[in-house]
Order: structure tokens, then C-alpha cells, then sequence
């Protein structure tokens, strides 16, 4: 009776978030806020996408999160809304960055010269929502609003939400590494929160892989940020600070090295990256 409780409590955050992310993805088609050529965009093979999918997986995360209800229910509001808020100041720099000022050390070149760009917006308010979901996910695990870990589980949760955004450059690349990350912690307590991200990614994968859509920065940083406060409270301490150390190396190792091009390099990446599109 407690397993199939149990397999209830992921089943259903998971499906109320892949149900939400296709009922929003039509109804966002159906009314484009500001109309459809505000969220076309061109992709690496030169056809034409929209980034409406973002907007639909946000509100799947959103949806699913609030159904987790394994999770304390004022942490889990607050972590919704927080997952919110990270899709809005992402799609604030899909719609609005249009400088030439990319990747983390152009963001903090920026901000050296006094200069507030789209992308400083949201790395700013990505850290500062690393915090709120981070200061909520800590209150439910041991009741305290501070803790010496919470500083390190918000970098964790800002780092998780711009190193999923990197992978977006592909169809599929982003919701499969989100997918790997969900997966890897459904089997951990307070895995209720990585069944909102499995659902959503999946809730969105048919449009993603068939190079019809894109999450944009939008969805990719709040899938990311979601899959990093899973991590919050479904991994040790000691492995978190671990987690940290490898999720801002891969992004530090970005500004010089392609991910694409490793991909492409290793036969097994390339086979896994090109899974699900068609005409691979």
C-alpha cells in the first residue's frame, strides 16, 4: 500500500506537468502574447522555430510543482513561484536580448562597465530566485529559514539553471539532459519535485526533437533550476558540494570549449544527442 502511494505521489506531479505543458504549448499557438513573430526565432540549421515552448514548460513545472505533494505546501508554493519567475526574466532576454554581450564572462564584463543588459537582468534574477527556493527548500528539510548550506544550494540552483540553458543549441539536448538529471534522483527522497521536470521535458519533447520549437532561455532555465532544487533536497551534503563543483566547471569550461564540437567528437554523445530527431 506505501509503494503504490508512493508510485502515486511521482505519477501524478509528472503527469499534471507533461498535461499542462501540452494544453499551455496550444493554447499559447492558438494567442501568441504580442503576437507569433515576437517568438520565431531562427535555429543552427537555419529553420524557423518558436520559443512558445518555453513558456509552456514553465507553466508545466509550475503546475507540477504545486501537485508534488509530498513537499511541504508552503515550500512548494514557494519554490512555484520561484520556477515562475526564473521563466519570466528568461523570456525578458529571449525577447529583449538582442546584444552582443553572450555567455558568463560577457554578462560580468557588462556589469563592470556599468552596462544593465538583458542577460545581467537575468543573471541577477536567477540568483536571486537560487535563493528563495533554496532558503524554502531548507526550511522543509530541517525547519530552519537559514542554514551555512543554503548560500551553496542557491549557486547550486542558478548554476543547474544556466548550464541547462547551454545545452539548448540542439533539438531534444536540453530536455535530455534534464531528463538524465531528473531520473538520477526519482529514486531519492524528495524525488517528488524531479517528477514536475520529467513530465514537463516529456510534455514537451515531440515539438523539441522534431526542430519545431525550442525551450529558449525561458524553459531551459527553469527546467534547470527545477532539476537543482531536486538536488537541494535529494542529495547529501557533502555530494552537493560536489554537484556544485562540476556544474560550474562545465560552464566555466563552455566560454572555451564547444560543447558541440565534444558531442560531436565521441560516436556515443552523437548517437544519444541525435536520438528522437528525425532524419538522423
Amino acid at each position: 500500500m506505501r509503494r503504490r502511494a508512493a508510485h502515486f505521489a511521482l505519477v501524478r506531479p509528472a503527469l499534471v506537468a507533461a498535461v499542462t505543458t501540452a494544453a499551455a504549448r496550444r493554447v499559447l499557438e492558438a494567442a501568441p502574447p504580442g503576437g507569433a513573430g515576437r517568438w520565431r526565432r531562427t535555429n543552427h540549421a537555419g529553420h524557423d522555430v518558436t520559443l512558445l515552448e518555453g513558456p509552456a514548460v514553465v507553466a508545466g513545472l509550475v503546475a507540477g510543482t504545486l501537485a508534488a505533494s509530498p513537499v511541504h505546501g508552503w515550500s512548494r508554493v514557494t519554490v512555484a513561484s520561484a520556477l515562475a519567475a526564473v521563466g519570466a526574466v528568461g523570456a525578458y532576454d529571449d525577447l529583449r536580448g538582442a546584444s552582443a554581450t553572450k555567455g558568463l564572462r560577457g554578462h560580468l564584463d557588462a556589469l563592470r562597465g556599468r552596462q544593465l543588459s538583458s542577460g545581467t537582468v537575468k543573471v541577477l534574477g536567477i540568483g536571486a530566485c537560487g535563493l528563495v527556493s533554496a532558503t524554502a527548500l531548507r526550511r522543509s528539510l530541517d525547519r530552519t529559514v537559514w542554514h551555512p548550506a543554503t548560500a551553496l544550494d542557491a549557486l547550486l540552483v542558478a548554476a543547474s539553471a544556466n548550464l541547462v540553458n547551454l545545452l539548448d543549441l540542439r533539438p531534444g539536448r536540453a530536455l535530455k539532459g534534464a531528463l538524465l538529471a531528473s531520473a538520477g534522483l526519482l529514486s531519492r527522497s524528495g524525488a517528488a519535485l524531479a517528477a514536475p521536470v520529467t513530465g514537463a521535458a516529456l510534455g514537451a519533447a515531440r515539438g523539441d526533437l522534431a526542430g519545431r520549437s525550442m525551450l529558449g532561455d525561458c524553459g531551459a532555465n527553469a527546467l534547470g533550476a527545477a532539476a537543482g532544487g531536486v538536488a537541494v533536497v535529494a542529495v547529501p551534503a557533502p555530494q552537493r558540494t560536489a554537484l556544485l563543483a562540476a556544474v560550474v566547471g562545465l560552464t566555466l569550461a563552455s566560454e572555451r570549449v564547444s560543447f558541440s564540437a565534444v558531442i560531436d567528437s565521441s560516436p556515443l554523445l552523437r548517437r544519444v544527442d541525435a536520438l528522437g530527431r528525425p532524419h538522423q
